[in-house]
């Protein structure tokens, strides 16, 4: 009886799987000739993802609000052969983001993928952190997503077909020290690119929320760190150098185009990602107490000052160094410094 019961649930999970197979390969769509948008297309991840885009054959539209920063990046994507549209856009600022898909909309025509990049991080004990701080995580990470994704979504659902990729985090689903505003920012995210998603497949449009680990882009230099920030700002370059407990950029650049291309729903990117994940699915009580522990261990708040400083002005002996020199080079590759 009990060989009869394995061989069934075996035979049930081989026939979902197949299915699963099928249905990914029905979908999945071909890159070569699309337009896509890329918020935060300027720097970090966003411009390792533009250059897999090219690669592919898509055109490409990048904004950011770094006139300069942009302008390397387009520079750059268009000597590798790319079509490329480039246009400065604040995310926070709705009536932007619609001027800028506007614009990209006339440059190209149609917009077949939005991927939703733009961020930022804020670093440190919660004790430094303001209610403006939880606010402009949300304006960035949660409510620029929401402006651009309205923006597009119209037009997708008028001819039946769209990608939508949300970079999200893991720490949208675990939340980690001295990342509060940060996780809540992305824990929003995730639930709102999980009720477009829901809602959107029968027109077509399949919406992915991508949640990553630590990922080598240098994106360290750029984020905002609060209380001994360069404490702070030595244990987060550290760990996003280290191989160990980061991934290599271009590694996630793949993994995300292969699950938007097959309509996956989401995406956690890196073993560790998915091991704290699988670990807090299990035992969450296990994890936060752990968590807790952890946040015992990171650098206090000495310094009452609520005052952010930027990961490239909060340097000392340990960052950089040789501890963090994977992350130092990503940095000089992806635009960063």
């Amino acid at each position: 009886m009990k060989m009869r019961t394995l061989l069934k649930a075996a035979a049930l999970g081989g026939s979902i799987a197949l299915a699963r197979s099928a249905l990914r390969s029905r979908r999945t769509i071909d890159l070569a000739g699309k337009t896509v948008v890329v918020t935060g297309g300027s720097r970090g991840l966003g411009l390792v993802l533009a250059r897999g885009l090219i690669d592919r054959g898509a055109r490409v539209a990048i904004c950011a609000r770094d006139a300069a920063e942009l302008d390397r990046a387009r520079d750059e994507l268009v000597a590798m052969g790319g079509d490329v549209y480039a246009a400065i856009c604040d995310v926070t600022d709705r009536d932007d983001v619609l001027q800028f898909i506007a614009s990209v909309e006339d440059e190209f025509g149609t917009i077949d993928v939005l991927i939703n990049n733009a961020g930022i991080i804020q670093v440190g004990p919660l004790e430094t952190m303001t209610e403006d701080d939880f606010e402009r995580a949300l304006a960035v990470n949660l409510e620029g997503p929401l402006h651009a994704m309205l923006a597009v979504l119209p037009g997708m659902r008028h001819r039946k077909a769209g990608r939508i990729v949300n970079i999200a985090s893991v720490g949208g689903k675990i939340a980690v020290p001295h990342l509060a505003a940060y996780s809540t920012s992305k824990f929003a995210l995730v639930g709102l690119s999980a009720a477009i998603r829901a809602e959107s497949i029968k027109d077509g449009i399949y919406v992915t929320t991508v949640c990553p680990g630590l990922i080598r882009t240098g994106s360290p230099r750029h984020a905002w760190f609060k209380g001994q920030v360069q404490a702070e700002y030595a244990w987060f370059s550290i760990g996003d150098s280290n191989s160990l407990t980061s991934i290599s950029a271009e590694a996630a650049c793949d993994q995300i185009i292969r699950a938007f291309s097959r309509g996956d729903a989401e995406l956690v990117i890196s073993p560790q990602a998915k091991l704290l994940v699988a670990l807090h699915a299990i035992a969450p009580n296990l994890v936060q107490e752990v968590l807790g522990v952890v946040a015992r261990v990171m650098p206090g708040s000495t310094n009452r000052s609520k005052r952010a400083v930027e990961g490239k002005d909060a340097e000392s002996v340990f960052a950089p160094s040789p501890l963090t020199r994977n992350s130092d080079q990503a940095a000089n590759r992806n635009n960063e410094n």
